[in-house]
């Protein structure tokens, strides 16, 4: 029988898993992503996973991937530059929605143009204002095109899309494609992001795919969505914003799989986020208002899902306000120091120990970079060339990179859109002091832990007294993070009623004291009242102590490690494609289709064309996706309105599911 090969590029491992009949795990392995070349880390798990399991590559007849990579990339603010053209709206509605925040100070364009509501033409396109707009700009990796009303009549989006792919060869994004809803700044939103991901998903898909081949292996590749349903590769190139919460979608998917859990909540830690989402009857719960990932709310249909920085490589703040300090993590994730080392050793011990031979701390201790191969720098400023410059393909402490406290601005700048890496203490470099991690240079942590618990806080006293003491704050605070991120979910599941958010719920003091099983006048007890499915490589390591502090049974299933590989291989192809009917004139039937409105004097007969084009639409990507035994659902939102003791049609909405399971190649 054909194996299915998944595989998950996460933010510090890639995972490969092979699974036989869909019943069986038959072996996994691990390797360190790299970001220089995800691909290599592909290659390398794949190869691990066929040795360990002693299979040939043509026993593979389905290889799928899920990945971390868009998610990671938006909650850090990485990817290209893009620009968007904004076709029929005002330059106030680029403060809508977060719009501006996702253009991130790129290039937009207002343009005249775009349609009404019924689908006709509100004013004339402006091609000599969008041409003269490419002329004058350059270093664009990805376009978004979103114009007024397109989800009624796409026509001015697909022009504005065609002058740009003659005129530049640069992808570009219809925001039409994305989603079929009103709301043109949520829909620019989607397409900016969309935009910014392309370069970044493509290359991920091509080096993917041509690791597959440098194995031996034939197998059709799909890729996981953000709802946990699977895409063709060349569907996931298109779409990549469609792939944001694509690796924690498949770990519920795996953890679903895993444990045949009916109802719980599900944690799973990497090494940048922490993502909890709810079990709801079996499966995973969808977020009906769309994924909203490192802050933005998009329109695409998402596993809802709960997107946190806290991972194994976030960063590790001190916070010297109070008495006793403390210690926060996150956002941000970083290279922990222990990993670095094991890569730059000489250049690395030799600069702790420098630090550690001062008298007084420095801002930089354990801090270094590296540039990542192979990430295009165009459009940088003069202060990141410098940077870039001086940083060659070396790894540097950045006391040595940084020689004006301008320079600093530009590093972060080089550092979100992912051209350099630095460095920081982390849970992992934590880890690897209190011995349970032992897979990079824990002496490195171990000087860098020192360096840190040197740190004064509000009293005079020392951060912590040992590096296993501060190893074991650190540690701790994970716990913290994690559980009132659990709380959080939890709350936002039953907030009606409470009068206040579940952030607020889930930190109240009588929550907390609850939680702690106060006794006094007062007995408060608080728990969670559903089991908590601890997902990661180091869940093992951080989970048992949040089921504690929650009071819950804490499921740390066997292949917990893999279960977003595991996800990325049982899951179906499925597609979904909405429209649109509506009524612009009493006894007229208007159907929204992607080559135009078309009119109907009958609503049946437009209700039944929209399906039909809808159905054929969906069936036919399906199974050009690769997709056999395919499935139809069709659901019809029909609105009316009570005018005059008569039952009026306002509008409808079709959505049409076609879903099968991949087709495996026997060799």
């Amino acid at each position: 029988m054909a194996l299915a090969l998944g595989v998950d590029t996460g933010g510090t491992y890639t995972d490969a898993v092979l699974i036989r009949d869909e019943r069986e795990v038959v072996a996994s392995a691990k390797s360190l992503t790299t970001r220089a070349d995800l691909a290599i880390g592909v290659g390398r798990a794949i190869s691990a996973v066929l040795e360990a399991a002693q299979v040939k590559p043509d026993q593979i007849g389905l290889a799928s991937l899920s990945t971390t990579l868009a998610t990671n990339a938006l909650v850090e603010g990485q990817g290209g530059r893009v620009a968007l053209i904004y076709v029929g709206f005002r330059e106030s509605d680029l403060d809508k929605h977060g719009l501006r925040e996702a253009l991130k100070g790129d290039p937009a364009l207002v343009l005249a143009g775009g349609h009404n509501h019924a689908g006709g033409e509100a004013a004339p396109l402006d091609i000599a204002g969008l041409e003269a707009f490419l002329d004058s700009h350059s270093g664009i990796s990805g376009y978004a095109v979103a114009a007024q009303f397109a989800t009624r009549n796409p026509a001015h989006e697909l022009e504005v899309a065609r002058v740009i792919s003659e005129r530049t060869g640069i992808p570009v994004t219809c925001s039409h494609h994305l989603s079929a809803k009103l709301n043109g700044p949520k829909r620019a939103v989607t397409a900016v992001l969309n935009a910014r991901l392309i370069g970044m998903i493509d290359r991920l898909i091509g080096r993917a795919q041509d690791q597959l081949s440098v194995q031996g292996i034939t197998a059709p590749m799909m890729v996981v969505r953000g709802d946990g349903a699977l895409m063709s590769a060349e569907q996931a190139r298109e779409r990549p914003i469609e792939t944001i919460l694509s690796g924690p979608a498949a770990s519920i998917v795996g953890a679903c799989w895993l444990t045949d859990s009916e109802n719980a909540l599900v944690s799973d830690i990497g090494g940048t986020t922490t993502d909890v989402a709810l079990i709801r009857d079996g499966k995973p719960a969808i977020d009906p208002a769309g994924a909203q990932v490192g802050g933005f709310r998009t329109m695409v249909e998402a596993v809802a899902m709960r997107t946190h920085g806290l991972g194994g490589d976030s960063q590790v703040h001190v916070v010297t306000e109070g008495l006793g300090g403390g210690v926060f993590l996150g956002p941000r994730r970083v290279l922990p120091v222990s990993l670095i080392a094991s890569e730059a050793p000489e250049v690395v011990h030799s600069a702790l120990d420098a630090q550690l031979r001062a008298t007084t701390v420095g801002e930089h201790d354990t801090r270094f970079a590296r540039r990542v191969p192979g990430i295009p720098a165009d459009g940088v400023g003069v202060r990141e060339t410098t940077l870039l410059e001086r940083l060659e393909d070396r790894v540097l402490p950045l006391s040595a990179l940084l020689q004006t406290r301008m320079e600093h601005g530009a590093l972060n700048r080089l550092v979100d859109r992912g051209i350099v890496q630095v460095s920081g203490v982390t849970p992992s470099d934590a880890s690897h002091v209190l011995g349970r991690l032992e897979d990079w240079d824990g002496s490195a942590a171990d000087k860098a832990l020192e360096l840190m618990a040197r740190k004064r806080v509000g009293s005079g006293d020392r951060l912590a007294q040992t590096p296993e003491a501060l190893a074991r704050i650190i540690v701790d605070q994970l716990t913290e993070q994690t559980t009132i991120t659990l709380l959080e979910t939890a709350f936002a599941e039953e907030t009606e009623g409470f009068g206040i958010s579940a952030k607020e719920l889930a930190r109240h003091i009588l929550t907390q004291r609850g939680l702690a099983k106060h006794r006094g006048l007062l007995a408060l007890d608080a728990a969670l009242n559903v089991d908590v499915v601890g997902l990661g490589a180091s869940a093992p390591s951080y989970y048992p102590a949040v089921g504690e502090r929650l009071h819950r049974n804490m499921i740390l299933p066997e292949h917990a490690g893999v279960a977003n590989a595991i996800g990325a291989v049982v899951g179906r192809l499925t597609l979904r494609r909405t429209g649109s009917v509506t009524s612009p004139a009493e006894g007229r039937y208007r159907v929204h289709l992607e080559e135009g409105p078309q009119d109907f004097s009958d609503s049946d007969a437009a209700l039944n064309a929209l399906e039909a084009a809808l159905r054929g639409e969906a069936e036919g990507a399906v199974r050009d996706a690769g997709a056999e035994n395919i499935r139809i659902t069709v659901d019809r939102d029909i609105r009316t309105a009570r005018i005059e003791a008569q039952e009026v049609f306002v509008e409808a909405l079709i959505t049409v599911e076609a879903s099968g399971r991949p087709r495996v190649a026997v060799g």
